[in-house]
């Protein structure tokens, strides 16, 4: 059995992982598109997007590589709320999602498995996140699981101790107000220290593991 990761998480300097008003315009909430800007030159980005070039970047690298499966929130995949009204939303990404493998999305309403291109299929976990990570688990084999996000899925998981390592990178952003990663969460007592600490022109890239 792989690891449980959080790979790769943007987070602004006063401790925001996305802006607030999260809408179809803004995915990310007002102003969390700048919280990636580390990521979007990088060759791992471009590559995602089907565009050649691009910088290296060994953080980027990492924060896609391995994984078996992946676990989301109901935000990160999409801004409908409450019961589905019909199954017409199927993600952010378009027809091809950059997973490529089974995700799981948190929720409290039930929906059918969806299949979409390039080896990805949502699956929607009413459960509980215990229920989810089993699930996720046995999809992913000897492989790591990523806890992708959003901001509150990812506390969650902390919160239980279920994260084996966390790669945040901090972006040079003040966003203010948003929703905040480390509010409430004594990570030293839930077991996390520092072990990597690398900085760059556009992040520092921080990892703690457990």
């Amino acid at each position: 059995m792989g690891k449980v990761r959080v790979a790769g998480f943007s987070l602004s300097f006063d401790g925001f992982g996305a802006g607030p008003g999260q809408s179809l315009e803004n995915p990310l909430g007002l102003g969390g598109r700048d919280l990636h800007k580390w990521f979007y030159p990088t060759r791992t980005f471009r590559a995602m997007i089907g565009e050649e070039g691009g910088i290296d970047d060994p953080f980027a690298q990492r924060s896609a590589q391995g994984f078996g499966a992946f676990i989301i929130g109901r935000n990160m995949f999409g801004p409908v709320r409450g019961d589905w009204p019909d199954e017409s939303w199927r993600g952010w990404w378009g027809d091809n999602p950059p997973y490529h493998a089974p995700t799981f999305v948190l929720t409290n309403h039930v929906r059918a498995p969806l299949v979409m291109a390039g080896g990805t299929t949502f699956y929607f976990v009413t459960t509980g996140i215990d229920q989810a990570l089993k699930q996720a688990q046995a999809a992913a084999g000897d492989l790591d699981v990523k806890i992708g996000g959003g901001v509150a899925t990812v506390r969650q998981f902390l919160r239980a101790q279920a994260v084996d390592e966390i790669h945040l990178a901090m972006s040079p952003v003040l966003l203010g107000r948003g929703e905040s990663l480390f509010a409430g969460l004594d990570l030293p007592r839930l077991g996390y220290r520092l072990t990597e600490v690398v900085p760059t022109a556009l992040a520092t890239h921080l990892v703690l593991t457990r």
